[in-house]
């Protein structure tokens, strides 16, 4: 370390800290790439190496301590918005071609589907509005 100062190996551990970080996807690696840098920063004001380490330490056990619960939090959350096909569960379509308990269509949100009478005993003449339960493959099934 007598040729290269203190705070350029703390950066080039952050850089080696952020390549697992994106090789894994590893989000505690990055907390600890952070907490490099903050001992970088610590080393180039001049404190000893203790106050350096005590540095890397505290930034990112602090950093795992209240990032990684928010994180998980969040992605246990189910998303405000429905897309896609859980978006159209729930919907009404409209009867273009009698539909019962082997296929027919419906128009559901502006486009023509197949669609199956969730009672096999049901049918629907067209015209009427239904209202789609589920999606099986590209299959509207309606009550």
């Amino acid at each position: 370390m007598n040729d290269i100062d203190a705070w350029v190996w703390w950066l080039v551990g952050a850089a080696a800290l952020g390549i697992p970080l994106v090789v894994t996807a590893m989000p505690e690696f990055g907390m600890f790439a952070v907490g490099a840098v903050a001992a970088a920063v610590v080393a180039a004001l001049g404190p000893g190496v203790v106050a350096q380490v005590i540095t890397f330490l505290v930034v990112s056990v602090a950093l795992i301590a209240v990032v990684r619960p928010v994180a998980n939090r969040h992605s246990r959350q189910r998303p405000q918005l429905a897309s896609g096909i859980e978006a159209l569960k729930g919907k009404q379509a409209v009867v273009l071609e009698r539909v019962d308990g082997r296929g027919g269509r419906v128009k559901l949100a502006g486009e023509i589907w197949s669609a199956r009478a969730l009672d096999a005993d049901r049918a629907y003449e067209a015209g009427q509005e239904v209202d789609v339960v589920d999606i099986e493959g590209a299959t509207a099934i309606v009550i």
